[in-house]
Protein backbone atom coordinates (compact mmCIF):
# COMPACT_ATOMS: atom_id res chain seq x y z
CA UNK A 1 0.00 0.00 0.00
CA UNK A 2 1.13 3.58 -0.82
CA UNK A 3 2.77 5.34 2.51
CA UNK A 4 0.11 8.48 3.26
CA UNK A 5 0.98 11.67 2.31
CA UNK A 6 0.47 14.94 3.63
CA UNK A 7 1.53 18.69 2.24
CA UNK A 8 5.24 18.56 2.64
CA UNK A 9 6.80 20.86 5.91
CA UNK A 10 9.83 23.17 5.34
CA UNK A 11 11.44 21.78 7.79
CA UNK A 12 10.10 19.62 10.50
CA UNK A 13 11.99 18.59 13.69
CA UNK A 14 11.62 15.40 15.44
CA UNK A 15 13.07 15.58 18.78
CA UNK A 16 14.01 11.54 20.48
CA UNK A 17 15.28 10.44 17.19
CA UNK A 18 17.94 8.40 18.58
CA UNK A 19 15.18 6.49 20.86
CA UNK A 20 12.99 3.69 19.46
CA UNK A 21 10.33 5.14 17.83
CA UNK A 22 12.73 8.26 16.54
CA UNK A 23 14.93 5.51 14.77
CA UNK A 24 11.61 4.17 13.00
CA UNK A 25 10.35 7.53 11.89
CA UNK A 26 13.64 9.13 10.63
CA UNK A 27 13.67 7.33 7.17
CA UNK A 28 9.47 7.71 7.01
CA UNK A 29 8.92 11.31 7.62
CA UNK A 30 11.81 12.49 5.26
CA UNK A 31 9.50 12.37 2.53
CA UNK A 32 7.24 14.50 4.53
CA UNK A 33 9.09 17.76 4.37
CA UNK A 34 11.95 19.14 2.58
CA UNK A 35 14.40 19.19 5.57
CA UNK A 36 14.07 16.82 8.33
CA UNK A 37 15.81 18.18 11.87
CA UNK A 38 17.26 15.74 14.00
CA UNK A 39 18.17 15.61 17.78
CA UNK A 40 18.58 13.88 20.75
CA UNK A 41 21.92 12.92 22.90
CA UNK A 42 22.41 10.05 22.50
CA UNK A 43 24.67 9.05 19.09
CA UNK A 44 23.11 9.55 15.88
CA UNK A 45 24.18 8.28 12.22
CA UNK A 46 25.20 11.46 10.35
CA UNK A 47 22.68 13.64 8.36
CA UNK A 48 21.76 12.57 4.91
CA UNK A 49 20.45 14.25 1.94
CA UNK A 50 17.43 16.51 3.66
CA UNK A 51 18.42 15.86 7.04
CA UNK A 52 20.12 18.46 9.86
CA UNK A 53 21.52 16.31 12.82
CA UNK A 54 21.71 18.64 16.26
CA UNK A 55 22.59 17.28 19.44
CA UNK A 56 20.68 18.93 22.51
CA UNK A 57 19.26 18.45 25.54
CA UNK A 58 15.57 19.38 26.61
CA UNK A 59 16.86 20.45 29.57
CA UNK A 60 18.12 23.71 28.36
CA UNK A 61 16.73 26.10 27.54
CA UNK A 62 18.87 28.35 25.31
CA UNK A 63 19.30 25.15 23.47
CA UNK A 64 15.86 24.40 22.73
CA UNK A 65 15.58 27.98 21.57
CA UNK A 66 18.15 27.26 18.80
CA UNK A 67 16.93 24.09 17.91
CA UNK A 68 13.36 25.39 17.01
CA UNK A 69 14.76 28.57 14.99
CA UNK A 70 13.58 28.59 11.54
CA UNK A 71 11.14 25.25 12.37
CA UNK A 72 7.51 25.06 11.07
CA UNK A 73 6.27 21.80 12.89
CA UNK A 74 7.71 19.70 15.83
CA UNK A 75 6.96 15.74 16.47
CA UNK A 76 8.54 16.20 19.91
CA UNK A 77 9.22 12.09 20.84
CA UNK A 78 11.95 13.36 23.35
CA UNK A 79 12.87 12.66 26.33
CA UNK A 80 12.24 9.46 29.13
CA UNK A 81 10.25 6.46 27.36
CA UNK A 82 9.48 4.15 30.12
CA UNK A 83 8.77 4.02 34.01
CA UNK A 84 12.02 5.99 36.10
CA UNK A 85 11.73 7.32 39.40
CA UNK A 86 10.51 11.11 39.72
CA UNK A 87 13.88 12.79 39.53
CA UNK A 88 14.59 11.15 36.32
CA UNK A 89 11.44 11.65 34.50
CA UNK A 90 11.61 15.46 35.66
CA UNK A 91 14.61 17.25 33.63
CA UNK A 92 13.83 15.65 30.43
CA UNK A 93 9.86 15.04 30.31
CA UNK A 94 8.47 18.06 32.76
CA UNK A 95 11.04 20.91 32.22
CA UNK A 96 11.98 19.36 28.99
CA UNK A 97 8.22 19.42 27.64
CA UNK A 98 8.46 23.04 28.77
CA UNK A 99 11.34 24.20 27.39
CA UNK A 100 9.98 22.89 24.26
CA UNK A 101 7.07 24.27 23.96
CA UNK A 102 7.80 28.00 24.91
CA UNK A 103 10.96 27.46 22.65
CA UNK A 104 8.17 26.86 19.63
CA UNK A 105 6.12 30.24 20.71
CA UNK A 106 8.70 32.28 20.96
CA UNK A 107 10.19 30.52 17.35
CA UNK A 108 6.36 30.81 15.79
CA UNK A 109 5.90 27.28 15.47
CA UNK A 110 2.45 26.59 14.76
CA UNK A 111 1.82 22.79 15.29
CA UNK A 112 3.30 20.20 17.61
CA UNK A 113 2.80 16.60 17.84
CA UNK A 114 3.36 15.02 21.25
CA UNK A 115 4.41 11.72 21.75
CA UNK A 116 2.32 11.26 24.86
CA UNK A 117 1.35 7.64 26.17
CA UNK A 118 -1.83 5.54 26.75
CA UNK A 119 0.15 5.32 30.12
CA UNK A 120 -1.87 8.91 31.22
CA UNK A 121 -4.78 6.65 31.63
CA UNK A 122 -2.93 3.29 32.65
CA UNK A 123 -5.09 2.16 35.83
CA UNK A 124 -8.24 2.18 34.41
CA UNK A 125 -9.45 -1.16 34.01
CA UNK A 126 -9.28 -3.24 30.69
CA UNK A 127 -12.85 -3.51 31.19
CA UNK A 128 -13.57 -0.16 30.27
CA UNK A 129 -13.29 1.97 26.53
CA UNK A 130 -11.68 5.17 26.89
CA UNK A 131 -12.50 8.28 24.99
CA UNK A 132 -9.78 11.12 24.51
CA UNK A 133 -12.02 12.77 26.93
CA UNK A 134 -10.93 9.94 29.62
CA UNK A 135 -9.54 12.05 32.64
CA UNK A 136 -5.88 11.06 33.50
CA UNK A 137 -5.09 8.52 35.72
CA UNK A 138 -1.68 7.90 35.40
CA UNK A 139 -0.05 4.43 35.96
CA UNK A 140 3.63 5.93 37.04
CA UNK A 141 5.71 8.96 37.11
CA UNK A 142 6.35 8.66 33.25
CA UNK A 143 2.59 8.11 32.98
CA UNK A 144 2.41 11.56 35.14
CA UNK A 145 4.80 13.34 32.71
CA UNK A 146 2.66 12.79 29.33
CA UNK A 147 -0.35 13.97 31.63
CA UNK A 148 1.64 17.37 31.98
CA UNK A 149 2.71 17.52 29.13
CA UNK A 150 -1.14 17.13 27.27
CA UNK A 151 -2.00 20.11 30.09
CA UNK A 152 0.98 22.08 28.93
CA UNK A 153 -0.65 21.72 25.21
CA UNK A 154 -4.35 22.91 26.44
CA UNK A 155 -2.49 25.81 27.83
CA UNK A 156 -0.16 26.45 25.45
CA UNK A 157 -2.82 26.61 22.34
CA UNK A 158 -5.77 28.43 25.06
CA UNK A 159 -3.01 31.31 25.91
CA UNK A 160 -1.05 31.62 22.82
CA UNK A 161 -3.24 29.54 19.80
CA UNK A 162 -0.32 27.10 19.40
CA UNK A 163 -1.83 23.49 17.91
CA UNK A 164 -0.79 20.28 19.38
CA UNK A 165 -2.11 16.51 18.39
CA UNK A 166 -1.19 14.45 21.70
CA UNK A 167 -0.79 10.95 20.79
CA UNK A 168 -1.52 8.22 23.70
CA UNK A 169 0.36 5.92 22.28
CA UNK A 170 -0.43 2.13 22.21
CA UNK A 171 2.42 -0.55 21.82
CA UNK A 172 4.25 0.76 19.04
CA UNK A 173 6.20 -2.83 18.34
CA UNK A 174 7.12 -4.63 15.29
CA UNK A 175 4.39 -7.48 16.05
CA UNK A 176 2.28 -7.83 18.85
CA UNK A 177 3.95 -9.95 21.56
CA UNK A 178 1.27 -10.60 24.33
CA UNK A 179 -2.32 -10.37 25.20
CA UNK A 180 -1.95 -7.00 26.33
CA UNK A 181 -0.97 -6.11 22.96
CA UNK A 182 -3.48 -7.55 21.13
CA UNK A 183 -5.55 -4.42 22.42
CA UNK A 184 -3.12 -1.72 22.67
CA UNK A 185 -0.70 -2.64 19.42
CA UNK A 186 -0.09 0.46 16.60
CA UNK A 187 2.16 -0.78 13.73
CA UNK A 188 4.82 1.21 12.64
CA UNK A 189 2.56 2.12 9.33
CA UNK A 190 -0.42 3.14 11.26
CA UNK A 191 2.08 5.01 13.72
CA UNK A 192 3.30 7.01 10.32
CA UNK A 193 -0.23 7.50 9.22
CA UNK A 194 -1.25 8.89 12.62
CA UNK A 195 1.20 11.74 12.35
CA UNK A 196 0.90 12.33 8.82
CA UNK A 197 -3.29 12.91 9.64
CA UNK A 198 -1.47 14.98 12.91
CA UNK A 199 0.57 17.21 11.01
CA UNK A 200 -1.76 17.33 8.19
CA UNK A 201 -5.39 18.07 10.01
CA UNK A 202 -6.33 21.72 8.82
CA UNK A 203 -7.85 22.31 12.66
CA UNK A 204 -7.11 20.49 15.65
CA UNK A 205 -6.88 23.06 18.76
CA UNK A 206 -5.64 20.90 21.28
CA UNK A 207 -6.71 17.08 20.06
CA UNK A 208 -5.88 14.25 22.25
CA UNK A 209 -5.87 10.56 19.92
CA UNK A 210 -5.19 6.65 21.33
CA UNK A 211 -2.20 5.67 18.71
CA UNK A 212 -3.85 2.02 17.92
CA UNK A 213 -3.71 0.05 14.86
CA UNK A 214 -7.40 -1.20 13.53
CA UNK A 215 -7.61 -4.36 16.21
CA UNK A 216 -10.69 -6.42 17.25
CA UNK A 217 -9.84 -6.22 21.04
CA UNK A 218 -9.71 -2.26 21.74
CA UNK A 219 -10.16 -0.27 24.99
CA UNK A 220 -9.84 3.20 23.04
CA UNK A 221 -12.78 4.63 20.95
CA UNK A 222 -11.01 7.75 19.09
CA UNK A 223 -14.57 8.60 18.20
CA UNK A 224 -14.44 12.50 19.62
CA UNK A 225 -11.34 13.30 17.67
CA UNK A 226 -12.37 12.04 14.03
CA UNK A 227 -11.60 15.16 12.83
CA UNK A 228 -8.00 14.32 13.12
CA UNK A 229 -8.56 12.33 10.37
CA UNK A 230 -6.58 9.06 11.80
CA UNK A 231 -7.70 5.85 9.83
CA UNK A 232 -5.66 2.76 10.82
CA UNK A 233 -5.26 -0.34 8.51
CA UNK A 234 -3.10 -2.75 10.64
CA UNK A 235 -4.66 -5.19 13.14
CA UNK A 236 -3.04 -7.39 15.91
CA UNK A 237 -5.50 -10.17 14.81
CA UNK A 238 -3.32 -12.18 12.24
CA UNK A 239 -0.92 -12.77 15.61
CA UNK A 240 -3.96 -13.63 18.29
CA UNK A 241 -3.77 -17.42 17.26
CA UNK A 242 -0.24 -17.38 18.18
CA UNK A 243 0.14 -15.33 21.14
CA UNK A 244 -2.75 -16.51 22.93
CA UNK A 245 -1.11 -19.99 21.99
CA UNK A 246 2.25 -18.77 23.96
CA UNK A 247 0.34 -17.20 27.03
CA UNK A 248 -2.62 -19.19 27.20
CA UNK A 249 -3.09 -18.29 31.11
CA UNK A 250 -3.22 -15.18 32.96
CA UNK A 251 -4.61 -14.16 36.09
CA UNK A 252 -7.38 -11.76 36.24
CA UNK A 253 -6.71 -10.74 39.65
CA UNK A 254 -3.50 -9.37 39.31
CA UNK A 255 -3.11 -5.87 38.61
CA UNK A 256 -1.25 -6.10 35.53
CA UNK A 257 -3.67 -8.09 33.91
CA UNK A 258 -6.28 -6.02 35.35
CA UNK A 259 -5.48 -2.37 34.68
CA UNK A 260 -4.71 -1.26 30.90
CA UNK A 261 -1.17 0.36 31.81
CA UNK A 262 0.04 -3.73 31.94
CA UNK A 263 3.29 -3.69 33.84
CA UNK A 264 3.84 -0.38 34.50
CA UNK A 265 1.29 -0.28 37.22
CA UNK A 266 3.52 -2.16 39.41
CA UNK A 267 6.69 -0.78 38.92
CA UNK A 268 8.44 0.74 42.03
CA UNK A 269 8.18 2.13 44.30
CA UNK A 270 11.76 3.46 43.77
CA UNK A 271 13.77 4.94 46.62
CA UNK A 272 13.82 8.77 47.47
CA UNK A 273 16.38 10.44 46.49
CA UNK A 274 16.15 12.48 49.82
CA UNK A 275 16.75 9.53 51.48
CA UNK A 276 20.25 8.88 53.59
Amino acid sequence: MNPPTAPRIKRLLLTGAAGNLGRVLRPRMKRHCETLRLSDLAPMDPAGEGEEVVPAALEDAAAMLALLDGVDAVLHFGGVSIEKPFETVLPANIVGAYNVYEAARRQGVKRIVFASSNHVTGFYSQGETLTPRAAPRPDGFYGLSKAFGEDLAQFYFDRHGLETVSLRIGSCWPVPTDRRMLSSWLSYDDLERLIVAALSAPVVGHSIVYGMSANRSTWWDNTPSSHVGYRPEDSSEPWRAEVEAAQPHVDPSRPEVRCQGGGFVVLGPFPFAGQE
